[in-house]
């Protein structure tokens, strides 16, 4: 069991990861209808694989082997709470790009959201740093 659950872990926060790239690459193209189709699918693939990587890494916590360690936590919640914000930018265009539009949106508020998007990124950095110090047995606590 908690090889399976190390592997729907790891399956979630690199589907996780995919989709963020998805969206940083796409939030560069022009908007389209198709791209904002693209960045609605990867943001909701993003949002079930943050969910799944924290239900199945708090099950590995309590349940298996992992021992918990704060940091690691700490950054995936910010990173989680800065991805509210384009998130919520998405969440209306769904109505538009159903009835055959795409979004209008500035240029300016596009290359915010890119930043944004940029930044969760850069965020999942220091995650992995701190996934491999747990892997060795390195806890650190925040």
């Amino acid at each position: 069991m908690p090889a399976l659950f190390a592997f729907l872990h790891h399956l979630a926060a690199f589907s996780l990861f995919a989709a963020l790239v998805v969206e940083f690459v796409s939030i560069r193209e022009p908007l389209t209808v198709a791209t904002a189709r693209r960045l609605l699918a990867a943001d909701l693939v993003y949002g079930i694989a943050a969910g799944v990587v924290l239900v199945v890494g708090f099950s590995r916590v309590f349940h298996f082997e992992k021992d918990a360690t704060f940091a690691k936590l700490t950054l995936f919640v910010i990173v989680g709470l800065v991805s509210i914000i384009p998130t919520r930018e998405f969440l209306p265009w769904r109505t538009i790009v159903k009835s055959g539009r795409a979004p209008d949106v500035s240029a300016a508020r596009l290359r915010r959201l890119g930043t944004l998007i940029h930044l969760e990124l850069a965020g999942i950095v220091p995650i992995l740093l701190m996934a491999a110090l747990m892997a060795k047995g390195v806890g650190l606590l925040l």
